[in-house]
């Protein structure tokens, strides 16, 4: 994630960035805790939408997803006053908040907030905003998806991947978005190599951007194997997921409850 990107020379390096590096790291807490004491000290305004937005999103990360909601509000009120509504630090924070909104269950919130987003954003040049409108896109796929829409998902997520500026990290939460809709569609083959592709992509990752996606592509293809009877196999990956997302996670992220929501149609009660 950029967090914000300064067009002056620098003579002493903030101490902000220290918190995006912790995060990055994946230490969740340690990048909550260490924000939690800065915004107590004397920041400029640009550092402490940084700071806010590290607080929410590590809080998000550890699985306080109702916490996290309330997070962005408070960096979304920071970044409006600093940057404006149409900003696309601002836009991008709307857009992760809607993905916490997702994660409790509050998919209807999430979809009406991302579509809103993706109609913002629609026909933009701008680089920055063109990433916001690919991650409101995912966030909509995903909230559709959850809502058992998933022939809509899938359109809308062949639709994302077919715009060239997306990245790579962009294009494979978006292909994993659609290998979700293809498995609630029952058609398990091609979610398996809509999963494999997205893993040719998590491989081209950085070690810094794959820990947010942990367990994520495990997931989709043990769902997909389950649903082809491998069931060997799925059991394998299923477990490899719920292994990762506890350990980048913790017990109460909605990947590791999807992970083990999943480990239960193994050994039903």
């Amino acid at each position: 994630m950029k967090f914000f990107r300064s067009r002056v020379r620098r003579t002493k390096p903030s101490p902000v960035f220290r918190l995006a590096e912790l995060y990055h790291a994946g230490q969740y807490a340690e990048a909550e805790k260490e924000g939690r004491a800065l915004i107590r000290s004397p920041l400029s305004e640009r550092e402490l939408v940084v700071a806010r937005t590290v607080i929410a999103i590590s809080t998000g990360a550890q699985g306080r997803h109702t916490e996290a909601v309330s997070e962005y509000e408070e960096a979304l009120a920071v970044s409006r006053e600093f940057y404006g509504a149409g900003h696309w630090q601002t836009l991008k924070l709307r857009s992760d908040r809607a993905q916490q909104l997702a994660a409790v269950g509050r998919h209807a919130e999430c979809e009406a907030e991302c579509e809103a987003l993706v109609h913002a954003t629609a026909g933009t040049t701008d680089e920055d905003l063109r990433l916001v409108a690919a991650a409101a896109a995912n966030g909509l796929v995903y909230a559709l998806n959850q809502r058992g829409q998933h022939v809509k998902a899938e359109a809308l997520a062949r639709e994302a991947l077919a715009e060239p500026s997306a990245t790579p990290h962009v294009r494979r939460v978006l292909q994993l978005g659609l290998a979700r809709s293809l498995n609630g569609q029952e058609r398990y083959e091609e979610a398996l190599a809509e999963a494999a592709t997205s893993g040719e992509l998590h491989r081209a990752l950085s070690e810094g951007q794959r820990v947010p996606d942990e367990g994520a592509a495990d997931l989709v293809t043990g769902t997909a194997l389950l649903g082809l009877g491998r069931t060997a196999e799925a059991r394998t990956r299923a477990d490899a997921a719920l292994s990762a997302c506890l350990a980048s996670f913790g017990p109460d992220h909605y990947r590791t409850v999807e992970a083990r929501e999943l480990l239960a149609r193994f050994d039903p009660a």
